[in-house]
């Protein structure tokens, strides 16, 4: 049969690892703000956006965004194609170096293409540019094994001046080239050698780090340690070592116990684990075919698999300082997983050389059940981002239902639900969503979090001011509007009198707090809101679609409206997920003296939680009390649920 390209079998592996559910998949994280920074804002925005973090890597999106659209499709492409190049160009590299192990090096890009210590592949826009520069640190080692310097010191200058993530790591190019040279025998001609090879490469690095001490110094990590080391130097190298083998570990040993989390049916679903299970045997299969189709003898050298796990090492340790000396975070929780990127390299050498350790005759299928193993938990992850697109998508067609215009300067708080997305990325969907037309540096709204803004005021009129980098936005706390949203539950505006005392609302998500700024003045009858196209079609008018327009007809004053929708809505096949979703309904049939429904749904309601939802019960026919017509049913219908949900006098 005819042999099989390694780049084909690598692009079907990221297929099925990455690729399933691209059409399905989104925006996430800082892809939301930068996007909308520069396809809404413009350019000049997106340079000023990146003036005081990388902004040699702003002229890479300066190409990539006029080619690309502001749609999530093209971009989950262009970033899957960018992993597979690097897998490719890695591949490449290995047989340079070691041309006998043709095997080796399709394990290698294979481990290093499907590296689960990394699981935010899909946030595309971001990412895709830092798999460009990550090309261009290993397309560089290609061109100058190939003997061509020029095209190298380029691509190797790109990297250096684009990022910090693999700046450290070039200087592992001294030990590539001196693994190249195994043709020369004499250590010292070989010294030689590899230093003549390496000067202009060394030059290079030397230019890069003295433009980032005296031109480009205003980067955002900053070498964060030098204190502690000035005060107290013992205690800090010794926690700076902790960190260095904590990492290390969290790199290589803890990243590929992930791929042992396998998919729970009645969690994920019985198609998503029918699915995980054939890209675990396609990748599984894909893998083993694409070894067979190698050389069939590889030559078990202990000094040479002793060399490339010593590689791998120096590769770790090369990685890390970007983070070790900024004191930020080496984790595998999201995102702080992205710092994995700068021991990819090196984990995937390590691990590699670590499997050629096994004997030959079991080495194989342990290295199929990693590799298929390791796609399978990916497409997992794939499945999660695809699930908080979707919520995300339905949380803003949720809002613009019951909120179709906004007064210009309100701030949104809303609940630290969305896994895949920080507040500053809704906030960006926010404007987009709600001021399409805008495209200056002044930001119409903003959105938090309240757990993570912790100098937030929950007191009335007091300045809310907030920076975009390439916007400002000044509000006021006075005009807010607090949403909780909790999947499968509908997106519910908070109602100032009863949720805070709501216990259903977690109380760490603060909202609770929050609710006594919740108003509806911000909110406009008229329709200025008007959804992306990328958040279409329109989802089903389900429940939650006339509950919001329930809600949206509470407002202003239209009970008929509400009871109508109230009818409408408890005649479909669907039900409320949670009991304060009915409140509206029961404010609705009260006010047109509809006692007996009224009542019905309090009961209905009282049933999920009596100490939970009686209380907040009580509140809301307080004001029913208040707000309608006082007739004797009124007054035998409050007595009896006073009574009913042991309200206090």
């Amino acid at each position: 049969m005819k042999k099989i390209h390694p780049s084909i079998t690598l692009l079907f592996a990221a297929i099925l690892a990455y690729g399933l559910l691209i059409p399905q998949l989104g925006f996430y994280w800082d892809d939301l703000p930068m996007s909308w920074i520069r396809y809404q804002l413009g350019v000049e925005a997106m340079t000023k956006y990146f003036s005081t973090n990388r902004p040699i890597w702003a002229l890479l999106y300066q190409v990539t965004t006029r080619i690309l659209p502001h749609e999530p499709i093209y971009w989950q492409v262009f970033a899957l194609f960018w992993r597979w190049a690097g897998a490719v160009t890695l591949w490449a590299t290995v047989k340079q170096l070691f041309p006998q192990r043709e095997k080796f090096a399709l394990t290698l890009s294979l481990l290093f293409l499907l590296y689960p210590g990394f699981n935010q592949q899909w946030g595309s826009y971001l990412y895709s540019h830092f798999f460009i520069v990550l090309f261009f640190f290993l397309f560089s080692f290609l061109l100058m094994l190939r003997g061509k310097t020029i095209p190298a010191l380029i691509f190797s200058a790109l990297n250096l001046w684009m990022m910090e993530y693999f700046f450290v790591l070039e200087l592992i190019r001294p030990f590539i080239i001196w693994t190249s040279l195994q043709a020369i025998s004499s250590p010292k001609e070989r010294i030689i050698r590899t230093l003549k090879l390496w000067t202009p490469y060394l030059a290079v690095f030397v230019l890069a780090v003295l433009s980032r001490i005296f031109i480009f110094n205003n980067q955002v990590y900053g070498f964060s340690i030098k204190d502690q080391l000035v005060e107290a130097p013992v205690a800090t190298i010794i926690l700076l070592l902790q960190n260095i083998f904590t990492s290390l570990w969290t790199v290589t040993g803890a990243a590929w116990a992930l791929i042992f989390q396998f998919p729970n049916p009645s969690v994920d679903g019985p198609r998503i684990t029918l699915i995980y299970s054939v890209v675990v045997v396609a990748v599984g299969a894909l893998a083993m075919f694409g070894w067979q189709k190698q050389a069939q003898v590889e030559e078990r050298s202990g000094r040479e698999i002793g060399w490339i796990i010593a590689l791998g090492v120096v590769m770790l340790l090369l990685g890390g300082p970007p983070f070790w000396l900024t004191n930020v975070p080496v984790s595998l929780g999201y995102p702080a997983n992205r710092a994995t990127l700068s021991f990819l390299l090196g984990a995937s050498f390590v691990f590699a050389g670590l499997l050629e350790l096994i004997p030959a005759k079991i080495k194989y299928a342990v290295v199929v059940a990693f590799v298929a193993l390791a796609a399978g938990r990916q497409f997992l992850w794939a499945n999660e981002f695809r699930r908080d697109w979707t919520y995300q998508k339905n949380l803003f067609w949720q809002m613009t239902w019951r909120a179709p215009g906004l007064e210009k300067n309100t701030m949104v708080l809303i609940n630290e639900d969305l896994k895949y997305y920080a507040d500053n990325s809704l906030g960006a969907a926010l404007n987009w969503v709600y001021a399409p037309d805008n495209h200056t540096d002044v930001v119409d709204y903003v959105l938090f979090y309240p757990t993570n803004r912790e100098y937030l005021s929950f007191n009335l009129n007091q300045p809310v001011d907030y920076d975009f980098l390439a916007g400002k936005f000044h509000g006021n706390t006075s005009q807010t509007v607090v949403f909780y949203y909790s999947p499968p539950r509908c997106l519910r505006l908070l109602d100032p009198e009863i949720d805070g005392a709501n216990r259903l609302i977690p109380e760490d998500s603060l909202l609770r707090d929050a609710a006594f700024l919740s108003s509806t003045v911000p909110i406009l009858s008229e329709t200025t809101a008007r959804m992306p196209d990328v958040y279409g079609p329109e989802p089903e008018h389900g429940w939650c679609y006339y509950f919001q327009k329930a809600d949206l007809a509470r407002q202003m004053g239209d009970w008929e409206t509400v009871t109508r929708l109230g009818d409408d809505a408890f005649a479909l096949d669907d039900y409320p997920n949670d009991p304060i979703e009915r409140f509206v309904f029961i404010e609705g049939y009260a006010h047109t003296a509809d006692w007996e429904k009224a009542v019905e749904l309090s009961q209905n309601s009282y049933k999920v939680s009596k100490s939970y939802v009686g209380p907040l019960l009580c509140k809301l026919w307080d004001r029913i009390e208040r707000e309608t017509e006082n007739t004797s049913l009124q007054k035998k219908t409050l007595d009896g649920v006073r009574s009913k949900f042991e309200c206090l006098p």
